[in-house]
């Protein structure tokens, strides 16, 4: 029934069953298709924003995978300097040249990369760091050898004290003082009075003195147990304590002490020992 407004005719509806139920039914319908529509959307726009992330993820991955590509190259270049520096010292050093076998290059990224695969390039960096680590660390000891080499070889006793000849060997000898058979602990290297008397490596001045046995007389301490003896002087020019090296002038050529005549009373002491000064010269 429809009532109008005031003063108008009363309407009456009759609806049947039958519409009433077909009704009801378009309404349910409505309602599943919205609610189906609803639900659809919600599902895309829940794949959308999945699909956004993934998207980001992947943006993501790809830098990191080109940093870390980056990264590894670099460290891959230095490794390749650092093996060429490494030879080249181990040459000069006369040791083993053998070169570690070079971390393999990273290729391209794909679609597959994930974060395994940025796990696997990441630990070939932090062994390539170690690696080169242990190379510099390899270097810095190579190069240390080499200055004790260097060290010792400026610190060992090589060529002539004065230029002048021989007139007494190292070993047993007749004195000729006594005639009796003596250990002779030099060379005795005769020159004019007044020649220069050289160092014949690297030093510090350990001694100067004058004794009656071998005059005026310099000792130089060299270090690695090596010291050298040069005697009867005609003058001393350095002082205890001194640094000298190889070739600088120490003394001049005398004939003080017991001497027959100008020379250099020459002689070469590994850790306090006489050796033979021949085989230095």
């Amino acid at each position: 029934m429809i009532i109008p407004e005031s003063g108008q005719k009363v309407r009456r509806l009759v609806v049947s069953r039958a519409l009433l139920a077909c009704c009801i039914l378009m309404a349910g319908l409505g309602l599943a298709v919205l609610g189906y529509v609803v639900s659809d959307y919600s599902q895309l726009s829940a794949n959308q924003d999945a699909l956004m992330r993934l998207q980001v993820e992947n943006s993501q991955q790809r830098h990191d995978y080109q940093h870390l590509s980056m990264e590894f190259s670099r460290l891959r270049q230095e490794m390749v300097l650092l093996a060429e520096t490494d030879a080249s010292i181990r040459r000069m050093a006369d040791i083993d040249t053998s070169v570690d076998d070079l971390p393999p290059g990273i290729g391209g990224a794909s679609e597959t990369e994930d974060d395994a695969v940025l796990s696997d390039i990441q630990k070939q960096i932090n062994d390539m760091r170690v690696a080169i680590e242990l190379r510099r660390q390899s270097q810095e000891e190579i190069r240390s050898l080499l200055n004790d080499r260097q060290s010792l070889s400026g610190a060992t006793p090589h060529g002539w004290p004065v230029k002048g000849w021989i007139t007494s060997y190292f070993g047993v000898r007749k004195s000729p003082y006594t005639g009796q058979r003596k250990h002779h602990e030099g060379l005795d290297i005769a020159a004019n009075t007044g020649m220069p008397i050289f160092a014949t490596a690297d030093g510090v001045v350990a001694r100067v003195e004058t004794s009656p046995g071998y005059g005026k007389m310099v000792v130089l301490d060299h270090g690695y147990g090596y010291r050298t003896r040069y005697a009867h002087n005609s003058k001393n020019l350095v002082k205890r304590g001194q640094r000298v090296s190889r070739g600088d002038k120490i003394a001049e050529v005398g004939n003080t002490g017991r001497s027959t005549g100008p020379h250099v009373h020459y002689e070469v002491l590994l850790d306090g020992v006489p050796i033979d000064p021949r085989k230095s010269l």
